[in-house]
């Protein structure tokens, strides 16, 4: 298994009703922003435990790194079951976890990976005095809609209410650890084994029947009953006034997933509507590119960070 080079403190913090699994690298630094890393959907913050580990020493030892478990994801799981989780709530999350590791409204940089690059935008466009610096990595949106698509939207999201209940949507369960971690690489060709079997005991654990469950919330496969609104994303991005990095992965996620309904050329075109934006690609690695090159992710926020 994966050896980590250095080992997260993890905590449970009081967070919006909620107990946020938290987990965190050094200490607070006079004058130095907090380094906060926020995960993609069905992902845990134990994903950038390779990012961190391939900091360099300087960087390092100079940095706060926050790492949340998203509500419904790795151990900031509700004490109830839920049936929906809404997009807002994400960064109603954010703002109090910066309120608690970042007083006083000082600003942080903040990484997110896809969902949480999506997250990580649309705050810093909320709060644009809170953010010092933004590297969003795969964050990339939606294909925009049309607003005669909301009914039809609406009532799926009524029928997988009904799924929900009735039991038809569920995460699935492994045998083993090792299952979980044949799971992972196959998704993604490049992750290597030892690195597989760690993530799987992050991404997963044995449930009451000693199956392999992965720790997340089944709701959160329901489709969102709102429309993905380009106009107001824009509008989102128009307000960043913190400088971002755009990072996407050699492999073109957005043409594996979207085809035709969209791709790179409109993400890029989206892109002009934050004011200093700098797009940059990470040669090898596909969606998940924080795991499968690490150390060039890492390069790429500490020389930003740094600048």
């Amino acid at each position: 298994m994966y050896t980590v080079l250095r080992p997260a403190t993890p905590i449970d913090l009081p967070l919006r009703h909620l107990r946020y699994r938290v987990r965190t690298w050094g200490q607070p630094q006079a004058g130095v922003p907090p380094l906060v890393l926020l995960h993609g959907w069905m992902d845990v913050g134990a994903s950038y435990q390779f990012v961190v580990d391939a900091f360099s020493a300087d960087f390092y030892r100079g940095r706060h790194i926050i790492a949340p478990d998203w509500r419904g994801f790795g151990h900031s799981l509700p004490p109830a079951p839920c049936d929906h989780y809404s997009f807002a709530d994400y960064l109603g999350d954010l703002d109090a976890l910066l309120d608690h590791y970042a007083p006083d409204g000082q600003a942080v940089d903040l990484v997110g990976h896809s969902m949480g690059g999506n997250v990580a935008m649309l705050y810093a466009g909320a709060r644009p005095a809170r953010i010092h610096r933004l590297v969003n990595l795969e964050g990339f949106g939606l294909p925009a809609t049309r607003p005669q698509q909301a009914p039809g939207r609406m009532g799926q999201w009524l029928d997988e209410l009904q799924q929900l209940r009735a039991g038809a949507i569920q995460l699935k369960t492994y045998d083993s650890a090792q299952d979980v971690a044949a799971r992972l690489r196959k998704t993604n060709r490049r992750l290597d084994a030892d690195k597989a079997l760690w993530l799987a005991h992050e991404w997963a654990a044995p449930d009451a029947q000693g199956r392999w469950a992965i720790l997340g919330d089944a709701a959160h496969k329901v489709v969102n009953p709102q429309l993905f609104r380009v106009d107001e994303v824009l509008a989102h991005y128009a307000a960043i006034t913190a400088p971002v990095l755009a990072l996407e992965a050699s492999d073109d996620s957005l043409g594996q997933w979207w085809k035709d309904r969209f791709d790179l050329a409109e993400y890029h075109a989206r892109l002009q509507s934050v004011p200093r934006c700098e797009i940059g690609r990470i040669e090898d690695a596909g969606h998940m590119l924080h795991h499968d090159q690490p150390q060039q992710v890492a390069r790429r926020i500490e020389d930003f960070c740094r600048a």
